[in-house]
This record gives structure tokens, sequence and C-alpha cells, in this order.
């Protein structure tokens, strides 16, 4: 009976596994993870809840939110996106639902649903799953024709007749493909928060905004999207997707840019001084501290602008200069801060990098020079903006891997 090893449990693993399992009774399917549980990233996505995907059902839209993969994912997608998805986990018994931003998440609100449903689907499938089985080395047989020998951590071997990795960003794993001459682009991070020290900022913890626009200058990295103040400085989707956009290159500047942010978009610059003046004429008589004239400003954020553009806490709105105007204005819609730093987005932490994608062929996640050696998810040079977009790209390339070593 042959067999195929898929080193790596997560959701990428899993999927293949599953999938090659129910669909060729006459191959053994084990699934071995280093670690003592399998499914890790599931267990913590969404603060526990399971971003399991998007609901952006068109590849040609759903592949945007990819800085790299882009172009390459419209076949794969189109072959299994997230309608496949959704189907899929309905099938095994688990609905989903989807939140206003288009993220997906299990009714149950609660990871533990999708971690159960892939496990007791593996089982059921008859997947062998191992935990605490690290793989040392693995090497071809007549270059993967004859399969493939691997090698433990703990000094057992073994003959495979397919290999998939699905082991993510691991430098162990990653030595071993290097070895093989299969060409990969190193890990740095691609989801982080940037920390900024900065008085305006200071003592405002948990304030957000539903919407500001956010460039490097310099660069071509900008975006929309709401923004957060948090002890380290800002986070929220903006500022999310410029550092997975801007990963390779943000990661070249060690970290340390400035970032230009408009905190009313619906103005720029110019457009907003004159509004600021027709607040004058109409607010005259009010404290230029008394209150925010923008709903979108919350007003402890609204008090450190003033301070920053040095209006005094006495002036009432007739007492305005145009050049404070012309500074509010600035503070609020041309706005630079300095990032000195970076920090995780929460527990989920993804990196950009990994095997190039011209080292595989995408319509069947197969090596190109090597037979029998299949791969998914992110050991991939693949990764996407926060959104339940990476386990799109786990779910998809795993099962096409399962589907094709399956043929």
């Amino acid at each position: 009976m042959k067999t195929a090893s898929i080193i790596g449990g997560g959701a990428a693993g899993f999927f293949a596994a599953i999938r090659l399992a129910e669909i060729r009774k006459d191959i053994t399917v084990r699934l071995y993870e280093k670690s003592h549980q399998v499914l890790g990233k599931v267990r913590i996505s969404g603060g526990g809840r399971c971003n399991v995907t998007h609901h952006c059902l068109e590849p040609r839209a759903l592949v945007k939110f990819y800085p790299r993969g882009q172009k390459s994912l419209i076949g794969p997608f189109t072959r299994f996106g997230p309608k496949d998805t959704i189907y899929w986990f309905e099938q095994k018994g688990v609905e989903l639902k989807v939140e206003g931003d288009g993220r997906m998440f299990p009714i149950t609100d609660d990871s533990s649903t999708i971690v159960d449903c892939l496990v007791n689907a593996a089982k059921d499938a008859g997947v062998e799953i191992y935990t605490q089985n690290g793989i040392e080395s693995f090497s071809p047989i007549e270059n993967g024709l004859g399969g493939w020998k691997l090698m433990f951590l703990d000094g057992k071997e073994e003959v495979t007749d397919y290999l998939m990795i699905a082991t993510g960003s691991s430098d162990l794993i990653w030595k071993q493909l290097r070895k093989l001459k299969i060409k990969i682009s190193d890990a740095v991070p691609s989801l982080f928060t940037f920390n900024i020290k900065d008085e305006r900022l200071n003592d405002l913890l948990g304030i957000s905004f539903p919407n500001v626009k956010i460039k490097v200058p310099g660069t071509k990295l900008e975006s929309s999207g709401p923004l957060l103040i948090t002890h380290w400085g800002l986070s929220g989707p903006g500022i999310l997707k410029v550092s997975s956009f801007g990963a390779k290159e943000l990661h070249a500047m060690k970290y340390n840019f400035k970032i230009q942010i408009n905190f009313l978009p619906v103005f720029n610059q110019e457009s907003l001084f004159l509004e600021l003046n027709n607040l004058k004429y109409i607010n005259s008589k009010r404290m230029i501290y008394g209150f925010s004239p923008f709903k979108e400003i919350s007003k402890r954020f609204w008090l450190k602008l003033l301070v920053a553009s040095e209006i005094s806490d006495k002036l009432n709105w007739a007492d305005l200069t145009n050049k404070h105007l012309r500074k509010l204005a600035e503070e609020l819609t041309f706005s630079v801060y300095e990032v000195n730093g970076k920090s995780t987005f929460k527990d989920e932490f993804v990196t950009c990098g990994g095997i190039d994608l011209e080292e595989i062929d995408l319509k069947t996640m197969a090596s190109i020079n090597y037979s029998n050696l299949y791969f998914a998810g992110e050991v991939m040079d693949v990764d996407a903006v926060t959104g339940g977009f990476n386990f799109q790209n786990a779910w998809t390339t795993g099962w096409i891997a399962g589907s094709e070593m399956g043929k």
C-alpha cells in the first residue's frame, strides 16, 4: 500500500491530508506535527474565534488582498475559493457567519469548532496523526520517482511515496529545501503594529478612527482603513495593510521610517483649512477647547492636536488666526509620525517569504524539479492582510495538493 507523508499539522496540512484520504482509500496518509498539538494557529486566530475565510467570493477581487501571490493565485482560487470553503465546512456540520467587514467565523464564535471539525474529518477519513514527530531531514529517491526518505528528530527513518511540506516558516525545513536547490526568500514579519512615541498619542490608549489614509513618504506604500491607538503606538486594519504590503521594504528600513496620516480623508489640507474657517464663523463665541467639530475625532485627541497646533485653551473660535487654522488643518490631514520599531499583531504572527512560486506548479502545488513533492500554505511565498485571507490560502493550496496527490 502506498503512503503519503504530510509534514506540518496546521490548516494547510490538515486540509491536504483530509482531501487525499477521502479520495484515495488505497493510500495511507500520515500527518506529522513537531509540537505536542495540531492546528496551533487555528486555535488562536481571530482572538480564539477562528477567522476561517473572507466573504470576498470573486477570485480577481480576492487576490488583491495578497501582497505576494496576487495574479498567481487567480487560478487556484477559481478551483477552490471561499465559496468552496464555506460549502466544505457546511457539509461537515459547521455553519459560518459573515461579519460587517466581510470576515467569516463559525457561528459558535469558538475556534475549537473548527479544530474539532478538522480533527474529526481527518480521523473519519483514516488519516494517521502523529504529534511530537519533527522531521530532521528528507531526501529524494531517484529524484522523487522512488519516493522520499524521511529522517525524524528522534532518529527513526521512514520511506514514503508522496511528500508534502506544509510547515510554514520553519528554519530547519527551509534548510533542507535549500539543500535541494529550491529557491526560498528569507522570512520577514508581515503583519505588525507600529511603535511610535509621540506626545500627540500619549494617554489615548483605545481611541480609534473609523477611516484614515496612511502613506509612507518616499515609497509607494499607502492604505486606508480604521486606525487604533495602542500602548505602543498605532494598530488597526489601515496600519496592518501597510505592514503587509510593505513587509520587505520596511524590514530593509529596520522599521525606522515616517508615516503620514490624514485623519479626515474627505478633506485635503486646503479644503480642511476652508472648512475650519467656516467653523470659526459658525462657532465664533464658543471655546475652541470645548468640543471636537468632527464626529470622527474624539475630544481627547482633538485637545492633543490643539496643543500641537499651539492653540491656547483660553481662545474662542473667533480668536483663531489663519496660522492657527493652517497648522490645525495640517495636523488633521498631513500629520507625520516617526516609527521606531514594530510589535506583533496579537498572537497572529504572519511572515512573508518562503518557496519562490516559480518553483511550484500552481495547478498541482507540486515541485517543478522533483517528483512526488508538494507544498501548501505559508511555506510558499504567499501571504495576505488580516481578515481570513491567509487561512483561505491554506485551504485552497491544501485542497489542490491533496487532490493532485490523489491523482
